[in-house]
């Protein structure tokens, strides 16, 4: 009798093939909408009054709507080509368990993606169409006479419009590659015709996102390590990915850091216990370093050093225990930097910063002044203009570490994500205004 653990590697293999060989395809179904974009405004300059900066520095526009809009993350590549992950399915086809907790028994029990495509399936019924008439998608910005504003944009990448699909939310671009990490799939989009426009599109990993989870647990990160490698993140919306060596790899309560080779071989996880780290950023020294965001039941956000190996704590279920609230999360304040009496079995987190951590990035040792020297930059979305880039360095305490010299870089800016530009500027996206959708979008420079 073959065992359970081998039916379901084989079942996941068989889909992960099938997903694979339908990524080599123009996905997404038929039905999508246009998706809808502000107009041109002098907003964007305008804006740039309110912001709060550190002494000596100065903000520009670099692109605004209709350029881009909703942007979650972006990338930067060799040429200084920005690659923008833009949302049009943020409650249009990516939806929130908290508004289907009639489905909390089948969500909690789902181990596979098309688990949770079926109870969605059954529950909406005909409305199941609805999940798929907008489409997520990857805009291409670039200054092409160098006057320091955008002045060309493609779309380079759309279609991702199924009934799994999830947020885009996070990109990589390297050497003509881009990696778009949007649940279910790691995506690899290539430009061979150096039109703007992505020629090929194929599923490298598939089966992120097992549940519906809350919106923004996404799949993101999306690194290149000091060891060649490829480093990603998921939120608590969990994974069940068979890899390319046929391994069955899976984390199905928790948040996760995931590495593989650049092909997307020898897929493995790096650490667990989170509840929803998104980007990450490597030190100088190869420390590993992400923001992981509060559960809002009176915990805190985490500045979390990512060990190989290392459990954060976090389990899915916590959500959902109120009395006490969040259980052991917060009655055995496990959510805290190291105290005497904490649970021996955890990494716990280095600081308590911000509410809504998401972009990540290391000052890679030019651009600003000496003042930066070791410094990260962590971007605060909490939907107001109260959010902003934090920057502060770390310092080494025996084993850990003690955050130093912690300050608001700029601040009352919607900030989504951050890089440094080969040019040796700072550049942030910002999602405008609230917390959903409003057809605006813009990248700033520092």
């Amino acid at each position: 009798m073959v065992s359970k653990t081998v039916f379901f590697v084989a079942l996941a293999a068989c889909l992960a093939s099938t997903f694979s060989r339908a990524g080599e395809l123009r996905m997404g179904l038929s039905n999508a909408v246009p998706p809808k974009v502000v107009a041109a405004s002098d907003e964007g300059e305008r804006a740039i009054k309110r912001f709060r900066l550190q002494k000596g520095l100065k903000a520009e526009l670099f692109a605004a709507e209709p350029m881009l809009a909703n942007p979650v993350a972006f990338a930067i590549d060799e040429r200084g080509r920005f690659y923008v992950a833009e949302t049009f399915r943020l409650h249009d086809g990516v939806t929130d368990i908290r508004a289907h907790m009639t489905w909390l028994d089948e969500e909690l029990a789902s181990t596979t993606v098309e688990e949770r495509v079926r109870y969605m399936t059954a529950h909406e019924g005909e409305r199941i169409g609805n999940y798929t008439r907008h489409s997520d998608r990857v805009r291409m910005i670039w200054d092409s006479n160098n006057d320091g504003e955008a002045d060309q944009a493609t779309v380079f990448a759309d279609g991702f419009n199924n009934i799994a699909d999830g947020i885009g939310a996070g990109l990589l671009a390297r050497r003509g590659t881009v990696y778009y990490a949007n649940i279910p799939h790691m995506w690899v989009l290539r430009d061979e015709t150096r039109d703007g426009i992505s020629d090929s599109k194929r599923s490298m990993l598939s089966g992120f996102g097992v549940r519906v989870g809350f919106l923004g647990h996404d799949l993101h990160g999306l690194r290149i390590g000091p060891d060649g490698k490829l480093y990603f993140s998921v939120g608590d919306r969990g994974a069940h990915v068979v890899n390319k060596e046929q391994k069955l790899i899976a984390n199905h309560e928790e948040g996760a850091v995931y590495r593989c080779d650049l092909d997307g071989s020898n897929l493995e996880i790096f650490a667990h216990g989170l509840r929803n780290p998104q980007e990450l950023a490597f030190d100088e020294f190869g420390n590993l370093w992400t923001g992981d965001n509060n559960s809002d039941g009176g915990d805190p956000a985490r500045w979390v050093y990512v060990v190989e190996g290392g459990d954060s704590g976090w389990r899915v279920g916590y959500q959902f225990l109120n009395n006490p609230s969040r259980g052991a999360w917060l009655s055995e304040r496990m959510c805290y930097p190291h105290w005497p009496g904490q649970a021996a079995y955890i990494v716990p987190p280095i600081a308590n910063i911000g509410n809504g951590p998401s972009g990540l990035t290391y000052y890679p040792g030019v651009g600003l002044s000496p003042r930066y020297e070791k410094h990260f930059f962590l971007a605060d979305f909490r939907g107001t203009t109260g959010s902003g880039v934090h920057s502060f360095a770390v310092k080494p305490r025996g084993a850990s570490f003690d955050v130093v010299d912690r300050h608001d870089f700029v601040w009352d800016v919607l900030v989504t994500d951050v890089e440094f530009g080969y040019d040796g500027n700072f550049y942030l996206s910002d999602w405008v205004e609230g917390w959903n959708k409003s057809g605006k979008g813009r990248i700033y420079r520092i």
